[in-house]
C-alpha cells in the first residue's frame, strides 16, 4: 500500500450493513463538494467512466470534479445501496445543483463500484442522466413547511 493510500473502513467483504455505511461515507464526502477530500477515497490509479469521460488516477479525479463543481452550484446528492457483493457495491442516485443562469437540474443514474482489500474504490462507472425542474421541485436537501 502507498503512503497516501490509507485504509478506508468499512473495507470489503461487504455485508449488508458496511455496504450501506460504505455508501452513506461516500454521499456525506461528495455533498462537502471538496474534490481533495473525496479523492481520497478512491486509489491512485482508480479507473472512471462519468457519462462519456473516462480518465485514470487522484489527479484526474480532483481536476474532474473541480470542473464539476464549478458549473453545478448548490449540489445536494442522495445515495441509496442498490446491491453489493464481496468487493462491489452498485448504488441509485439523484442530484440537484443550479447552472450559472440559475436553471435547477436533477440528474439520477446508478453507478458501479469495485474496492480494494483497504476499501479504496479502484473502479467507479455512472450512468446519468439530466432534466431541467422548477426550483420548487427541489426534493434534497431542502427544508419543507411542515415537516
Amino acid at each position: 500500500m502507498q503512503q497516501d493510500e490509507e485504509p478506508r473502513p468499512p473495507t470489503p467483504p461487504f455485508d449488508e450493513e458496511t455496504a450501506r455505511q460504505k455508501v452513506k461515507l461516500a454521499q456525506d464526502a461528495w455533498n462537502t463538494c471538496d474534490p481533495e477530500k473525496v479523492a481520497k477515497a478512491y486509489t491512485v490509479d482508480s479507473r472512471w467512466r462519468n457519462r462519456d469521460e473516462f480518465f485514470e488516477g487522484r489527479d484526474e479525479i480532483v481536476a474532474f470534479l473541480e470542473r464539476k463543481w464549478s458549473r453545478e452550484l448548490d449540489y445536494r446528492l442522495m445515495k441509496e445501496l442498490w446491491c453489493y457483493e464481496d468487493n462491489r457495491i452498485s448504488v441509485r442516485f439523484e442530484y440537484e445543483s443550479r447552472d450559472a443562469e440559475g436553471r435547477w437540474w436533477r440528474s439520477h443514474g446508478n453507478e458501479h463500484w469495485e474496492f480494494d482489500d483497504n476499501g479504496l474504490m479502484r473502479r467507479r462507472d455512472a450512468s446519468i442522466n439530466d432534466y431541467e425542474i422548477h426550483e420548487s421541485e427541489r426534493r434534497i436537501g431542502v427544508a419543507r413547511e411542515g415537516s
